[in-house]
């Protein structure tokens, strides 16, 4: 059973405002980027289903993350209910996929977990509602842009949306999305790159981290 509620997960999402979405099949890497993150501020982590030994890295991943308290970790890029029920058995506080698949939400609703389904239309996002998701992942968000989310709250106010795929930590591409009305955002390959694994300090992504959160606090604000 997950140490944190529903509630918590969509608070920390919120209040953290961008979700750090990764993959790599090094565990030694996986373990150090997330570490970089939560040095940055990050409090919820999303970890990517990618690659044969997925389930192996993520099972490591989730004891490491376990000296840090307030930090909710994810599984993403979810397509089966086997999958799913096998990333939460290992840890996963939430999970997410690239579309709506009802058989993993009606799993997720059963265990009282938290699921993210991908919607590129409204029609998508009402039936995620209907199938009890409270936050809703649209996907791929640089085809869909921010001007879908205006649109869809427009119908649909209440609904919390994190737009995940071609969001990057720049001042006008975050100004857009949050004006759009997103509750926070998911940030995979434009805010790691393979020149942030050569300091093994990883500063130079802690840095970005940084700049990122306070960035979008200052666009709140």
């Amino acid at each position: 059973m997950s140490r944190f509620s529903k509630k918590d997960i969509i608070v920390a999402m919120e209040e953290t405002g961008m979700i750090p979405v990764f993959n790599h099949t090094d565990v030694s890497i996986a373990k150090k980027v997330l570490d970089a993150s939560y040095e940055a501020g990050i409090r919820v982590f999303e970890f990517t289903n990618r690659g044969d030994n997925a389930l192996e890295v993520f099972t490591e991943l989730t004891k490491h993350a376990q000296k840090y308290e307030d930090l909710v970790l994810g599984i993403g890029t979810i397509f089966h209910t086997v999958s799913a029920a096998a990333f939460f058995e290992a840890g996963a506080h939430f999970i997410v996929s690239p579309a709506l698949i009802p058989e993993i939400a009606e799993y997720a609703y059963t265990n009282n977990i938290i699921y993210i389904p991908g919607c590129g239309t409204v029609t998508e996002v009402f039936r995620a509602t209907q199938l009890s998701c409270e936050v809703i992942k649209v996907f791929p968000g640089n085809v869909l842009g921010p001007e879908f989310v205006k649109a869809t709250k427009a119908v649909l106010p209440h609904i919390k949306i994190m737009p995940t795929g071609g969001v990057a930590p720049t001042q006008k591409n975050l100004l857009a999305w949050f004006n759009s009305g997103v509750s926070c955002v998911g940030m995979g390959s434009k805010l790691f790159k393979v020149s942030d694994f050569e300091d093994d300090t990883f500063a130079s992504l802690i840095n970005k981290i940084q700049d990122t959160l306070m960035l979008i606090k200052t666009i709140r604000s």
